[in-house]
């Protein structure tokens, strides 16, 4: 395990933390790391690749003040959390949630926010544990086999001057995950930072494939999603593809929701936006 999570992260998150309660459930040789805010109803919200709790910065705070309780994982092989057993990709990841979340919850189930990569990863715990699963919010999520090539992003493991690292992870901000200049702030430039030198589960490639337009047919709950207007993986009409695959292959499809002037990590660059449209989702 490299070192804590915490030691890299930006004042704005330590804050947040102190605010959260710490939980742990079995992952592997290890522990799968939690961290929960407020009281409620519960709200599990799954990070993207390459991240951790900190994806959701600007959201935990909100949700938990509407009435959740809100659950945040470092899902595992990112952040302070284990790696999984045996396989290093999505699939390998459902079979921890699916043992950790009775761990906290018992016999009740929650809904489930997933974005990127986590919305991958919940769209397959749904569809293999529907009984965890009340209600799937896909943000963002890949998994439908529209797209051939990953986005080119800039290397920044063999880079030593730390202003040079924060130059590329500026750059791969810009090209995956933020639409606005703007919005490739400090807090998102140190957030990603922090991350991804604790992404232990590099060869991923299941969001390259339709694996969740697979599973779609055999989820139970409702189904909802929210992508930003300008999700990179989506450009040039594919978004409008996104959707149609949604309402044809998920039996209790709700909303698709776009989120205007946001890009992939819509949370984040539309906070606001995105947690009203969550809420109403939500009910």
């Amino acid at each position: 395990m490299s070192r804590p999570l915490a030691e890299d992260l930006p004042p704005e998150a330590l804050s947040l933390l102190r605010q959260a309660t710490r939980l742990t459930t079995p992952c592997g040789d290890g522990d799968m790391v939690w961290h929960a805010w407020g009281d409620g109803e519960p709200l599990v919200l799954l990070h993207g690749g390459s991240g951790s709790w900190t994806h959701w910065i600007r959201n935990v705070a909100t949700l938990a003040a509407a009435g959740r309780r809100v659950l945040v994982p470092d899902l595992p092989g990112f952040g302070d959390s284990a790696r999984p057993p045996g396989n290093g990709d999505a699939d390998g990841v459902v079979p921890v949630l699916a043992e950790g979340l009775p761990y906290l919850l018992g016999m009740q189930s929650a809904d489930i926010a997933g974005f990127s990569f986590g919305g991958l990863c919940g769209g397959l715990l749904a569809a293999a544990h529907p009984e965890l699963v009340r209600r799937l919010v896909l943000v963002g999520a890949p998994g439908f086999g529209l797209r051939e090539k990953r986005l080119t992003l800039v290397a920044w493991q063999h880079l030593d001057d730390p202003q040079a690292r924060a130059n590329a992870h500026r750059r791969n901000l810009a090209t995956l995950m933020l639409h606005r200049p703007e919005a490739v702030d400090a807090l998102a430039v140190a957030v990603q930072s922090a991350n991804v030198p604790h992404d232990r589960m590099r060869r991923r490639k299941l969001a390259m494939t339709d694996i969740l337009l697979r599973q779609l047919p055999g989820i139970e709950c409702p189904v909802d999603a929210i992508y930003g207007e300008h999700d990179s993986l989506y450009s040039g009409g594919l978004l409008d593809q996104v959707e149609q695959l949604l309402r044809s292959a998920a039996p209790r499809f709700g909303r698709c929701v776009r989120i205007p002037g946001a890009g992939h990590w819509v949370q984040f660059e539309a906070a606001a936006a995105f947690d009203q449209a969550l809420l109403q989702i939500l009910g």
